[in-house]
């Protein structure tokens, strides 16, 4: 809910007002809480970015990362910005099955299996309503220092020629 401050209380704006009728009560408190909303200039620019590494991957790298998509997912599993998920099988065997039976399931996910156990790695949403400004401005720093590196350049250079190449 969006809401505009007129020196004493914080009113809904228009749009958001039957909601907040809805969702609130009356003489309740609740706990509010800034957010900032990140730029759609920053999040574009992100996007460039990432599109003028995945076109410029080496030969080694490019066959591994279909789309820019998994380059970004592939990306923040590296950085940590990922869930993670394990199971125990009960033989090294039975794992590879498991991990070869979830591979179809996420084209994007990273899963490892090591013995008897299997993980899989999910990328965490970088959408405005799953990650706030903050955390959005870590994980694309991180993302792009993996891509930068993997064309063999610095973040800088990737960043002046994002959005060059048409």
């Amino acid at each position: 809910l969006h809401y505009a401050w007129d020196g004493n209380a914080f009113t809904p704006l228009p749009r958001f007002a039957e909601r907040a009728r809805k969702q609130f009560t009356i003489g309740e408190k609740y706990r509010m809480v800034e957010e900032h909303e990140r730029s759609t200039q920053t999040h574009n620019h992100y996007w460039a970015c990432l599109t003028e590494a995945w076109r410029n991957l080496p030969h080694e790298y490019a066959q591994g990362f279909p789309s820019v998509e998994h380059l970004r997912k592939r990306a923040l599993v590296q950085a940590g910005f990922a869930d993670e998920r394990s199971i125990v099988a009960a033989s090294p065997e039975e794992a590879q099955r498991i991990g070869a039976f979830i591979r179809p399931s996420d084209p994007y996910a990273v899963i490892t299996v090591k013995n008897c156990v299997v993980t899989v790695y999910t990328a965490q949403s970088q959408s405005r309503k799953s990650m706030n400004a903050k955390d959005f401005g870590a994980s694309k720093t991180a993302v792009l220092e993996i891509v930068a590196n993997l064309v063999g350049v610095d973040v800088d250079t990737l960043a002046s020629n994002a959005g060059k190449a048409a």
